[in-house]
């Protein structure tokens, strides 16, 4: 990897608070951890589309793309409700949580929701989605402040930290 510039936005987290970034990283990976890869990046894909962050979604779009997820399942992901058979219980369970978690109501995430995820899910992993989930609305947040444009991905470029 080549050491290029700071790229042009209004924050760059990596450069401008190192540590923050490392211990966001780390978090990450162990939120990670314990999140199968598709339902990961179905998280990722369709929190970065609630909160409007292009740069995430053009990065997760080619992630979930390269780990050879179904591009129609990734187009239905709007409309995953109405998908049908499309996505499975698991899926659906989970999608229905990001919602949730993503645009906070009054009541929070319902029991119903919830109930649904442990269905699906022991205790360990439902404490890994719902990270995964603050980790992804936490990146949009930064991105979309720092004016991250789509295109550009932390992970390839290589900036000198002080």
């Amino acid at each position: 990897m080549s050491v290029r510039t700071r790229p042009s936005t209004r924050m760059w987290i990596p450069q401008d608070n190192p540590a923050v970034y490392k211990a966001l990283v780390a978090l990450q990976r162990a939120s990670a951890a314990g999140v199968d890869a598709e339902i990961g990046e179905l998280i990722a894909m369709r929190v970065s589309q609630l909160n409007g962050c292009a740069y995430c979604l053009h990065m997760h779009a080619g992630d979930a793309l390269a780990a050879q997820i179904d591009p129609h399942k990734l187009l239905m992901l709007p409309a995953w409700r109405e998908a049908g058979t499309v996505f499975d219980g698991r899926e659906r369970a989970v999608l229905a949580l990001t919602e949730q978690l993503t645009e906070l109501g009054e009541d929070g995430v319902t029991d119903d929701v919830f109930d649904s995820v442990r269905a699906h899910f022991d205790a360990v992993e439902t404490g890994c989605l719902v990270a995964a989930i603050a980790m992804i609305n936490t990146w949009n947040r930064i991105a979309i402040a720092g004016g991250y444009p789509a295109g550009l991905d932390e992970r390839r470029v290589s900036v000198p930290v002080a």
